[in-house]
């Protein structure tokens, strides 16, 4: 296909970075804001920042109805951190629960399952399609996955320390989620990694 055009849910969040890892990774990244920016992508990535505020913005910018049909149809969609959440068919009310989702993924996420601000860390994964030397992924207030259903499929786990086996990127057709902020260590495999589903699907 021609060079595919991928956005960033631009309402709130990590946008800049992601902007900067998609243009890196081949495409043409653009800001999404209204529906019309929305409906002329290939691709999207739900972005880190606060899911609730998330889904507060996209329904007054009448965004909302509009994505969750687009993932019906099989847009390409990446969800990394608060973007997990909002992909989630399920939130565990052990964490704080949502009202509602964007949903499209059979999984039951946790909000803030690792813990505070002051607990964030970084770890080296290896993400099931993702070759060469482990992924350094970066924590930030970040879920984990509680379980996956049948339609899903776990492809990264924490492997050592208090959190280990604990699901943190989970792949589902089209669809794809990180419990982790990849847009921040400037490795570029997992946007390099979706842009790819975005020419599969495309």
């Amino acid at each position: 296909m021609a060079r595919p055009t991928v956005g960033v849910f631009a309402l709130q969040g990590d946008v800049r970075e992601h902007l900067r890892a998609l243009g890196e990774a081949g495409v043409d990244a653009v800001a999404v804001r209204r529906p019309e920016e929305l409906a002329a992508v290939d691709g999207l990535v739900l972005p880190g920042g606060e899911s609730t505020t998330i889904l507060k913005l996209a329904r007054i910018f009448e965004l909302l109805d509009p994505l969750r049909e687009r993932i019906r149809e099989g847009l390409p969609v990446y969800g990394s951190c608060a973007g997990m959440i909002l992909l989630a068919d399920r939130v565990d009310a052990g964490g704080s629960p949502l009202e509602a989702t964007i949903g499209g993924m059979d999984m039951t996420v946790r909000r803030n399952a690792f813990g505070r601000q002051v607990d964030s860390f970084e770890e080296d994964l290896e993400i099931e399609g993702i070759e060469g030397e482990p992924v350094r992924a970066v924590f930030i207030r970040a879920p984990w996955v509680e379980d996956v259903g049948c339609a899903a499929t776990a492809i990264g786990h924490v492997s050592a320390g208090e959190h280990a086996g604990r699901i943190v990127a989970v792949r589902q057709a089209n669809l794809l989620a990180t419990s982790f902020h990849p847009e921040l260590t400037g490795d570029g495999r997992v946007h390099a990694y979706f842009c790819e589903m975005v020419r599969q699907f495309s």
